[in-house]
C-alpha cells in the first residue's frame, strides 16, 4: 500500500501536558491578584472609566530570561513612579510570527541553536512570567500558537493578536475564549477592516478544536470575549498614529458599534522600522492626550536594556547582553523619558478637564 501521510514529518516528540507544567510552576496568590486586578484596570481604561493610559513596553522578543528579568526590575520602578497616570505592563513576547523564515521565539527554540526544545521553552516562559509577577510587574504578550495559552495565559494580563494573524479564524476563535483584554492590530497593508472584524468575531461564542489541561484533544466551547480593542501599527501606506488617523479609526469603529478607544504601536510601520522614531511617535501621542483626545487608550513601545538590535551569533557568548535579536529597541533610559512625557500629558489632560468643571 502506498504511504499517504507523514511524508514530510521526521519526528514526533511528546509535549509536556499543561497541567504538569502548572503543577511544577503554580500560580501564586500574589500573581493571581496582580493579573486579575490589572486586567480589571485595563478594562476600565478601555472604556474611559479610568483616565490613565495603558502602556505595554518591553523587548521586541525575549531570548534571554535573565536580561528580561533585569529589564523588569528597572521597569517596575517606572511603573510605580508613573502609576497615577499610566498602567505600565511589560511586553513579554515568546512567539514571533515570520513572513518567511527566522527565529520563532523563546518557546519554539529557547537555546537559539535549532534544537527546538519546546518543553524547556514553555518552562522558561512560565517561570519568567511568575518571577515578574512576584516583582509586581504584570505582563502582556502576543499569543500565536493556539496551544500556548494553556501553559501561560493565567499569568498574562493583556494579549495582542498580531497584524499577520488578525485575519485568521483560528486566532479569532482562540481570542473568544481568552480571559484577558485583547488588542487586535490592523493588518500590514494598514487596513482596519480585518481588526474590526476580528473584534466582532472574537466577541461571539465559538466551538473549535483544542487541547485541555491534561493535554488531550478537545472540543472547546467559548462565551466570546467582548474586551477587544484596536491597535494602530501603521501599514504599507505609511503611519497611522497622527490625530487625523486616530479620529478616523475611532469614527470607523463607532459606526460598527465597536469600542472606539485605540492603542498606538509606536514601532513597526508607525516608526518605519526605525526604533529611534518611536520617540517622535510617542511625542505625537502625548500632544494628542494633552489636547484632550478621548480616543487614545494607550501605547506600545519596543524597549530593552541596550538600544538597537543584533544578529544571532554562532557563538552565543558573543551576544550583547540586553540587546534585541529581533526588532531594534530603544534603551531603558530613553524609555523612562518617553513614559515621563506621556505621564505629564495625562496630568495636563486631567487638570484641564477639572478646570472646565
Amino acid at each position: 500500500m502506498y504511504k499517504t501521510q507523514d511524508l514530510h514529518v521526521v519526528e514526533n516528540r511528546p509535549l509536556l501536558p499543561p497541567d504538569q507544567l502548572l503543577e511544577k510552576l503554580p500560580l501564586t496568590e500574589k500573581a493571581a491578584a496582580l493579573v486579575t486586578e490589572t486586567r480589571d484596570r485595563i478594562r476600565n481604561i478601555m472604556h474611559n472609566e479610568d483616565r490613565r493610559l495603558l502602556v505595554v513596553v518591553g523587548p521586541c522578543s525575549v531570548h534571554d530570561v535573565n536580561a528580561a528579568y533585569e529589564y523588569g526590575q528597572k521597569l517596575v520602578k517606572l511603573r510605580e513612579r508613573f502609576s497615577d497616570q499610566l498602567e505600565v505592563v511589560m511586553r513579554v513576547y515568546f512567539e514571533k510570527p515570520r513572513t518567511n523564515i527566522g527565529w520563532k521565539g523563546l518557546i519554539n527554540d529557547p537555546h537559539l541553536d535549532g534544537s527546538y526544545d519546546i518543553n524547556e521553552g514553555l518552562r522558561l516562559a512560565r517561570k519568567l512570567l511568575l518571577d515578574l509577577a512576584e516583582l509586581n510587574l504584570p505582563a502582556g504578550t502576543e499569543l500565536l500558537d493556539p496551544i500556548t495559552p494553556q501553559y501561560i495565559a493565567d499569568v498574562i494580563t493583556w494579549t495582542a493578536i498580531g497584524a499577520r494573524t488578525t485575519e485568521s479564524q483560528t486566532h479569532r476563535e482562540m481570542a473568544s475564549g481568552l480571559s484577558m483584554p485583547i488588542g487586535f492590530k490592523n493588518n500590514t497593508n494598514g487596513s482596519l477592516d480585518a481588526a474590526a472584524n476580528a473584534m466582532l468575531a472574537a466577541s461571539q461564542p465559538h466551538h473549535f478544536l483544542g487541547i485541555n489541561q491534561t493535554g488531550h484533544a478537545s472540543i472547546v466551547s467559548t462565551t466570546g470575549n467582548a474586551d477587544g480593542h484596536l491597535v494602530l501599527r501603521g501599514g504599507k501606506e505609511g503611519p497611522n498614529y497622527d490625530a487625523a488617523s486616530v479620529e478616523s479609526a475611532a469614527a470607523a469603529l463607532t459606526k460598527q458599534n465597536l469600542n472606539p478607544r485605540v492603542m498606538v504601536d509606536c514601532s513597526h510601520a508607525n516608526a518605519n522600522k526605525d526604533h529611534n522614531r518611536q520617540v517622535s511617535v510617542l511625542k505625537s501621542l502625548a500632544e494628542q492626550v494633552a489636547d484632550g483626545s478621548q480616543h487614545l487608550m494607550g501605547a506600545m513601545i519596543e524597549s530593552h536594556l541596550v538600544a538597537g538590535k543584533q544578529p544571532i551569533q554562532k557563538n552565543l557568548n558573543d551576544l550583547v547582553y540586553g540587546q534585541s535579536i529581533t526588532d531594534a529597541c530603544v534603551n531603558i533610559d530613553t524609555t523612562a523619558q518617553m513614559l515621563e512625557q506621556l505621564a505629564v500629558a495625562v496630568k495636563q489632560s486631567v487638570a484641564d478637564k477639572v478646570s472646565r468643571l
